[in-house]
């Protein structure tokens, strides 16, 4: 009637019908694994379901047609909050990791603290990680920003870690909670050389910056209304779905404790906006 082949017909339908079953699918696959990951990228959701993406035939093209269409892409948001307080009288050390190259774990730990709270119930997340591996060592949600969070997490980095036979460098921005006698005790008592930013450039600790806006842009973690106890709860489950599932680019699309593991893989670099400077971009 419509001057159209009943068997062209059909078969344009099956394929309408088999080509939306395989976008379900996929819908499917993407939606399990950001129940737990629940911004992560598409370049990293590929890598992640690469084998069943095989198995249905489905190229990285035609995959992130089906994000978009289901409106499954990520638009990063950022925001900044100042935690940094260098006016201070304890003493400033040198940044060690100018054109320093990383090659293991344990190498280089980086330190920084962020915002994840809000102006009722304000939080910071001090972190430890490591700079080769990415993978977050030590960790500790507090109340204020007084020193007792970063020698938290601190604390547990070293007593998770065997330090005898290593030559580690700590580096962090020029805070008051890193300066601070106490800091710099523990920090001597195990050994481990004192690295710190010598301006307020982000690149100087890009590693640490980075970090911190995976954990809130990707996991959520400032997103919650709740008591201090059950922030920590939520923090203690990101990170460790971050160190077990989370692939990094900069780790060859290995997990942070898959890389941790290993130190025959050379890390990979973004390329520094700004070439004039030397700085510790490795993320």
């Amino acid at each position: 009637m419509f001057g159209i082949n009943r068997q062209i017909y059909y078969r344009s339908t099956k394929r309408s019908r088999t080509s939306k079953n395989k976008a379900e699918q996929v819908v499917e696959l993407v939606e399990n694994i950001r129940m737990k990951m629940p911004k992560i990228g598409g370049r990293k959701l590929y890598f992640m379901l690469n084998e069943p993406l095989k198995t249905l035939k489905i190229g990285r093209d035609k995959f992130f047609n089906i994000l978009k269409a289901n409106h499954l892409l990520i638009t990063p948001k950022r925001s900044y909050h100042i935690t940094t307080n260098s006016h201070h009288r304890f003493r400033k050390h040198k940044n060690l990791v100018l054109d320093y190259q990383i090659t293991k774990p344990n190498q280089v730990w980086v330190a920084d603290i962020t915002y994840i709270g809000n102006r009722k119930k304000p939080s910071y997340l001090s972190l430890i990680t490591d700079a080769y591996s990415k993978k977050i060592v030590g960790h500790y949600v507090a109340e204020n920003l007084t020193t007792e969070g970063s020698l938290l997490a601190l604390k547990k980095a070293i007593n998770t870690t065997e330090l005898k036979e290593l030559s580690l460098i700590h580096h962090s921005d020029r805070g008051l909670q890193y300066c601070s006698d106490e800091y710099q005790k523990i920090l001597e008592k195990n050994n481990i050389s004192c690295s710190m930013t010598q301006n307020s450039d982000p690149y100087e600790n890009a590693v640490a910056e980075r970090i911190n806006g995976i954990l809130k842009q990707e996991f959520n973690i400032d997103k919650f209304d709740v008591e201090t106890k059950i922030k920590r709860k939520i923090v203690e489950e990101s990170i460790e779905i971050y160190n077990e599932l989370r692939p990094h680019f900069s780790n060859h699309y290995l997990t942070p404790n898959q890389m941790h593991k290993q130190e025959k893989l050379k890390i990979k670099t973004y390329k520094n906006k700004n070439q004039s400077k030397n700085v510790f971009a490795l993320v």
